[in-house]
């Protein structure tokens, strides 16, 4: 017993170990992020202002780029694209439009993590920029910026798809799909498709969970099945669960849910890890229907009295339809006092609508 003890003090203390060296390479990765945005700022202003004034046209910037490539074949990532990229990162984020944006969404300030201080040299960024435009740059890498510049047309996008970055600490590849299936307009669409019970018990929902889901990756037919639908998913979770949110764990297909005699299934079961609940998926091949509010609602008592562990919040429930008649789902969602929302999945990539009222939602969230 007493040797149980010491090897469970001693993992507790390596873990601990652990969690320093995590604490310490996330600080080095951030700072090493902050150079090469302050490293692009800075050539992207001395050539902007040399382009603008004429004194430099496209063919020095190709001379430039093959000037550092023969003298300094160390220094990495500069070549005529590359550049012209360093311009537009500085072009866009110091215009008044960019600036406007900022401060429509941010008038009182943003919040973020300590980092550390600024050398002298980079006092420029900071007066140019601004220290808030700068807490807000940071929040991705200089690859992130690239995508989100080169595809992105509206700075509200620009903004919001920054913000998305920090807060689902999106990777390169997985930015592009974000832009790709329009993650700004799924995300910030009618918020009529969440219960009552929902927006009290998850007031910060609206910006967690989007109304409409692509599964492109997954090649359905127009006419299809429930169980084609679900083995599909579950054969590309790791896309599907890009789709929900990254804090989806995936727990089980078909979960078996016990009550008196009978036995039923929840479709898909996840766990949120940021708001630490159960999540049943229930996937619909048919139009929403307001029966199927009362089956979902069904599992979720279910989940609650025999599965939910104590420290665990009130599970949540989805149900995924590929359409929904608006008022039909309004009306359902009125006086549900569960946890539930609606959502449909699409086949294809369809164009969306942006919200610029939900933007402002979105943006609170980083207050």
């Amino acid at each position: 017993m007493e040797s149980k003890n010491i090897i469970h003090s001693q993992e507790h203390q390596f873990g601990e170990v652990v969690d320093i060296i995590l604490q310490h390479r996330s600080r080095a990765s951030k700072a090493v992020n902050e150079e090469m945005l302050l490293t692009a700022w800075s050539v992207g202003s001395y050539v902007s202002g040399k382009l603008k004034s004429e004194e430099w046209g496209s063919k020095v910037v190709t001379q430039l780029s093959e000037y550092i490539r023969s003298h300094r074949p160390d220094l990495k990532g500069y070549s005529r694209s590359s550049i012209y990229n360093m311009v537009m990162f500085y072009d866009e984020y110091s215009s008044e439009a960019f600036r406007n944006t900022v401060q429509q969404f941010f008038s009182n300030g943003i919040v973020q993590p300590k980092t550390a201080q600024l050398m002298a040299s980079d006092k420029e960024f900071v007066q140019t920029a601004s220290g808030q435009i700068f807490n807000i740059l940071k929040m991705t890498s200089l690859s992130n910026h690239f995508e989100i510049l080169c595809r992105c047309r509206s700075q509200e996008e620009r903004l919001f798809y920054i913000l998305y970055s920090y807060k689902e600490k999106l990777a390169y590849r997985e930015l592009q799909r974000c832009i790709s299936n329009q993650t700004y307009a799924t995300l910030l669409g009618n918020k009529s498709n969440i219960s009552k019970g929902m927006l009290e018990i998850y007031p910060n929902a609206p910006i967690m969970f989007k109304d409409t889901l692509f599964v492109d990756f997954l090649g359905l037919p127009k006419k299809h099945s429930e169980t084609k639908l679900r083995n599909g998913l579950i054969e590309h979770m790791k896309q599907f669960i890009l789709e929900l949110g990254k804090d989806f764990i995936f727990m089980d297909q078909e979960y078996r849910l016990n009550v008196g005699a009978s036995t039923y299934k929840a479709d898909l079961l996840f766990f949120h890890r940021g708001l630490q609940a159960l999540v049943a998926v229930e996937l619909k091949k048919t139009k929403f229907h307001p029966k199927d509010l009362g089956q979902l609602e069904f599992y979720l008592e279910a989940l609650d009295r025999d599965v939910k562990r104590s420290n665990e919040n009130p599970s949540i429930g989805i149900i995924l339809c590929p359409e929904s008649d608006r008022v039909v789902v309004e009306y359902a969602m009125n006086r549900c006092m569960s946890p539930t929302m609606i959502a449909e999945y699409k086949r294809i990539l369809i164009p969306q609508e942006r919200m610029q009222e939900q933007l402002r939602e979105f943006c609170n969230f980083f207050i």
